[in-house]
């Protein structure tokens, strides 16, 4: 299939791709810059003269935080900046949290504590089959924020949230999972129990490359458990984490359960220093993961 003037029009398209490649290259880039399309969440229309309204006048499109089960705006000019993978233009923002926000979040899933992880596991499972409803229902929109803030073609994207979601229905079997055991005469006259309780405040890290499957991971399955939950996800491609904790609000999940932090290593390290945080989970490269493992630790998590 031959096709002409694609490297003029999006300078970070490679000839010799194949086909399947090219047309969802194609579609990808289409879905902002086609008159009349809905930008999807997060997205802003890259022009020569900048990112621009619907109005024609030129704005940064800056994205939030999400505590406390809303919208947090950024309160300090420290920012990152998220490219578009079609043309390598800056198409938003990112604010990153100051150590105060980063606390808040933490002081909104430590308020949410109490009364979820008393929530029987049946009422917790019901707010996840909610939830991987409408990730089944929003995939397309999921996989959209994927490949327009990392670059993968939309099928790789619907691949990687498929298997995110994939967690998301083994959480729905938490009654199941969370029984505990009873072994009679294990000793003379001794019995054994045991039964399984939340953690507490828990924080997820997470990278760039699988923005959707690794949250997935992550806090599915920490807060069916009881837990609450803070996730840092790369400020490289944010929105759809930021997606995610919107559908989990509406699925039921209480506020504060959920909350999600952007920022680079002063965020990083009020979370693995704060008394109140209980247990963190990283993904990423092994220098990284060796500092967060010594930090956390050294705190007590």
């Amino acid at each position: 299939m031959a096709i002409s003037g694609l490297a003029d029009t999006f300078p970070s398209f490679k000839p010799g791709c194949s086909r399947s490649y090219v047309l969802d290259f194609l579609v990808t880039a289409c879905l902002v810059g086609r008159k009349g399309l809905r930008l999807p969440y997060g997205w802003t229309l890259i022009t020569k003269g900048g990112p621009r309204t619907g109005i024609g006048e030129p704005m940064a499109n800056m994205l939030h935080h999400w505590i406390n089960g809303r919208k947090v705006n950024a309160v300090n000019g420290n920012y990152g900046q998220i490219f578009n993978p079609a043309t390598g233009e800056v198409a938003s923002q990112v604010p990153f949290a100051t150590t105060k926000q980063v606390g808040d979040a933490i002081a909104s899933a430590q308020a949410a504590l109490p009364a979820w992880s008393t929530t029987p596991p049946i009422h917790r499972a019901r707010v996840m089959f909610r939830f991987k409803s409408l990730l089944e229902q929003n995939i397309d929109e999921i996989a959209t924020l994927v490949s327009s803030e990392h670059g993968k073609i939309l099928d790789d994207a619907r691949g990687s949230t498929t298997r995110g979601l994939e967690v998301v229905e083994f959480a729905c079997g938490i009654p199941h999972l969370l029984k505990g055991e009873f072994t009679e005469q294990v000793g003379t006259n001794v019995d054994s129990y045991s039964i399984r309780q939340p953690v507490g405040v828990c924080v997820g890290i997470t990278p760039f490359n699988f923005p959707a499957m690794i949250p997935l991971w992550m806090f599915p399955l920490a807060v069916a458990c009881g837990n609450t939950f803070v996730l840092k996800p790369s400020e490289k491609d944010p929105s759809c984490p930021l997606r995610l904790a919107e559908l989990f609000k509406e699925a039921g999940g209480p506020d504060g359960v959920l909350n999600v932090i952007n920022g680079d290593k002063l965020a990083v390290d009020a979370l693995l220093t704060d008394p109140r945080v209980d247990a963190v989970s990283f993904v990423g490269s092994t220098p990284i993961a060796e500092y967060v493992y010594a930090t956390a630790a050294a705190n007590g998590k």
